[in-house]
C-alpha cells in the first residue's frame, strides 16, 4: 500500500509544473513591487536578466511551512548564487506589507534575497501556473490569516536573452532551491 500511495503522489509532484512555460520558452517580463530586507522596491525582470540569468522562483505563500524552507535554503545558498552570476526573485500572491516582514525575517530570506508580490496572480498565470484559490480560515505559521490564491511552486532559470533554460517543479521546497543552483552553476561552467 505505501508503494502505491508514494507512486500516485510521485505521479502527481512530477505532473504539478506541466501546465508551465517549458525550456526555450521565452520568459515573459513584469515589473512589480518587491521586497529585499524588509524595504519595497519596483522590481523588474528585464533589469535583473542585465546582469545575468535569474532563477524567479514562484512559491504558494510566505510563512508557510515548505515556503519557509524554500526561502531559507535559497538565503543560505545566495554566495553561491552570486558565484555563479545569478540573481534570485521569489515571486507570490503575497502583499507588499507581507513580503516585507518576510524578506527581513533573519530565519526565511534573511535580508539575501528578493521576494516579489503579484497579488493579483497576473505574473503567475503569464508563466501558465495553476492558482489555487484562497482557503477558508487558512493562517500563516505565525497565526496571521492568508487571504490570498496560491500559485503552483516552480522555479524557472531564466537566462540574460529572456529564454527559460530550466523549469524546476515536482520537488520538495528543499529540493526545488538546490536544484536551482545546481541548474545555474552548470550554466556558469559552460560560460
Amino acid at each position: 500500500m505505501n508503494k502505491l500511495l508514494i507512486g500516485v503522489l510521485s505521479l502527481v509532484l512530477s505532473c504539478a509544473a506541466s501546465a508551465a512555460l517549458k525550456t526555450d520558452d521565452v520568459a515573459p517580463d513584469f515589473t512589480t513591487q518587491a521586497s529585499l530586507a524588509g524595504k519595497a522596491f519596483t522590481y523588474s525582470l528585464k533589469d535583473a536578466l542585465k546582469k545575468g540569468p535569474v532563477v524567479v522562483y514562484f512559491y504558494p505563500s510566505a510563512y508557510t511551512g515548505g515556503c519557509n524552507l524554500q526561502a531559507h535554503t535559497f538565503a543560505v545558498n545566495k554566495e553561491k548564487f552570486d558565484a555563479a552570476g545569478a540573481t534570485i526573485v521569489g515571486v507570490s500572491l503575497d502583499s507588499i506589507t507581507r513580503l516585507n516582514d518576510f524578506s527581513a525575517d533573519p530565519n526565511y530570506c534573511a535580508g539575501k534575497i528578493a521576494v516579489a508580490s503579484d497579488a493579483d496572480g497576473k505574473i503567475a498565470k503569464s508563466y501558465d501556473l495553476k492558482i489555487g484559490e484562497a482557503r477558508v480560515n487558512a493562517k500563516d505559521t505565525r497565526g496571521i490569516a492568508i487571504d490570498h490564491g496560491f500559485a503552483e511552486r516552480t522555479t524557472f532559470i531564466v537566462t540574460p536573452d529572456s529564454k527559460i533554460a530550466a523549469v524546476v517543479g515536482g520537488m520538495t521546497p528543499e529540493e526545488n532551491a538546490n536544484k536551482a543552483l545546481e541548474i545555474i552553476q552548470q550554466l556558469n561552467a559552460k560560460k
